[in-house]
């Protein structure tokens, strides 16, 4: 059914529709005990084909955000609430959402992050359980249980949503920036204090 080895799912087959069309699972990526874990929706066809989450234009302005906090990609875990690309990108079903649930939850468990930044309206929903009006809660956090275990939550706009439009930008840096300031990361955080 699903074959999940540290933390990568090697073959699954709960849903078929996205098993037939994906060209390969895409795992999440970044350290194992990263303090800062970024969960998006699901696989696009540039992910689908490097096998790597938010690469391609959104991947940039996620790259630009955590430079400016201080951060590298390389010191963040970034994964998706599905690991297989739904097909002409559209959302993730309900149930799809369900059957990737359990990969989500034993990577959350097992990276134990700090904070979790819900990148858009799809896994903001999915981890908050509830309906999440995502450019007026950015930057909000939310404890709530994910697996059985309190998380620190913080909703995040999608990084594409800053190219459709621009006045999301500052929103986004924002919130990248409070994020790592939670964390204890980023290396710009502590240049106000002098």
């Amino acid at each position: 059914m699903g074959e999940m080895e540290d933390l990568t799912v090697t073959e699954c087959t709960r849903c078929p529709d996205l098993a037939e069309c994906r060209s390969r699972i895409v795992n999440g990526v970044g350290p194992a005990d990263a303090d800062l874990l970024f969960v998006g929706e699901g696989p696009g066809a540039n992910e689908d084909d490097q096998g790597e989450p938010f690469v391609g234009r959104s991947g940039t302005v996620l790259d630009d955000a955590l430079r400016a906090a201080g951060l590298a990609r390389a010191d963040v875990r970034i994964t998706n609430c599905v690991r297989c690309r739904p097909p002409e990108n559209r959302d993730p079903r309900v149930e799809e959402l369900a059957n990737c649930r359990e990969y989500l939850e034993r990577e959350i468990d097992a990276v134990d992050p700090t904070v979790i930044v819900t990148l858009g309206k799809v896994p903001s929903e999915h981890l908050l359980e509830r309906d999440v009006g995502v450019t007026g809660e950015a930057g909000d956090t939310f404890d709530c249980p994910v697996a059985g275990e309190p998380r620190t939550v913080m909703v995040s706009v999608h990084p594409a949503a800053t190219l459709y439009d621009r006045s999301q930008e500052a929103t986004f840096e924002e919130t990248i920036q409070r994020a790592a300031d939670l964390t204890g990361a980023g290396g710009q955080s502590t240049l106000g204090s002098f």
